[in-house]
C-alpha cells in the first residue's frame, strides 16, 4: 500500500502548538499515513551557544507527540555529523520507503520562496512534494515568480492557507525568561517539562553563553526552523 509521508523539520526549541497544528492540517488536507518530525543539530544560521541540547529538544518532542500514532521522530540529522541539507535526508528517508512511497516536505511560505537557493534544489523536487504551510509576518508565496528562479516548482509544490497561528519559538523563550506563563503556546507536558528542567531561564542562558549545549555538532545550511 503506498503511504504519503509528511516530514516537518526544524529546531523544535521548543516544539509548540504551532508545530502541531502545521502537522495536523498537512496530515488532513494531504491525507498523509504519518509525520515525521526531525528536529536538527546545529543550524549554521544560529549560535550555536543558543540552542538547548539535543537530549532536551527531543524530550520535549516525545513528550508533545505521545499517543499519536501517526506522528513520529526521526534523529536522523541529530546523529549525523557535519551538515546537514534537506536533499540528503530526503534522499536517505526515500532509500528506506518503497518505491511508491511519497514525501511531502513541509516548510513555511517565507522557505518556499528562497528554495532556489538552497543545496540541489532540482534534485530535491524531484524527490519529494513541498508543502507551504502559512507564517505570520508573511505573504502567501506567488508560484509564478518562484517558477521563474526553480523550474518545476508549479507542478510539484502544494500552498496551504492555514493554520494561521502566530507562534513562535523565540517569543515562547523570551517569555520564560521573563517569568510569563506559555501553557497556551506548549502542550501542557511540554510546559511542565520547561520548568522542571528550568530551560530558557537565566541560568539557562548563561550555560548556553559557555558552550553548554551537550548537542551532537551539526549545521543545518538550508532548512530554517518552520517557526524560529
Amino acid at each position: 500500500m503506498t503511504k504519503r509521508i509528511g516530514v516537518l523539520g526544524g529546531t523544535f526549541d521548543p516544539v509548540h502548538l504551532g508545530h502541531l497544528a502545521v502537522a495536523e492540517e498537512a496530515r488532513r488536507q494531504l491525507h498523509l499515513s504519518e509525520v515525521v518530525f526531525i528536529p536538527a543539530g546545529h543550524p549554521y544560521f544560529k549560535e550555536v551557544s543558543r540552542i538547548s541540547p539535543g537530549t532536551d529538544r527531543i524530550r520535549m518532542l516525545e513528550l508533545a507527540l505521545e499517543e499519536k500514532a501517526y506522528y513520529r521522530i526521526s534523529l536522523i540529522e541529530i546523529e549525523r555529523p557535519g551538515p546537514s541539507y534537506a536533499v540528503d535526508t530526503v534522499y536517505r528517508m526515500k532509500k528506506e520507503m518503497d518505491t511508491d512511497d511519497e514525501i511531502f516536505f513541509i516548510m513555511g511560505w517565507d522557505s518556499l520562496t528562497t528554495l532556489h537557493l538552497w543545496q540541489e534544489p532540482e534534485r530535491l523536487l524531484s524527490l519529494c512534494r513541498i508543502v507551504a504551510a502559512p507564517r505570520p509576518g508573511y505573504s502567501r508565496p506567488d508560484i509564478a515568480l518562484i517558477e521563474d528562479k526553480l523550474p518545476g516548482i508549479s507542478d510539484r509544490s502544494i500552498v496551504m492557507d492555514k493554520p494561521q497561528i502566530n507562534i513562535s519559538a523565540t517569543e515562547i523563550r523570551e517569555r520564560v525568561r521573563q517569568g510569563l506563563p506559555i501553557d497556551d503556546m506548549v502542550p501542557p507536558a511540554v510546559a511542565e517539562y520547561i520548568r522542571k528542567r528550568g530551560l530558557y531561564g537565566e541560568r539557562s542562558e548563561e550555560n548556553r553563553d559557555a558552550g553548554i549545549s551537550g548537542s551532537q555538532s551539526d549545521s543545518r545550511t538550508d532548512k530554517p526552523d518552520f517557526k524560529r
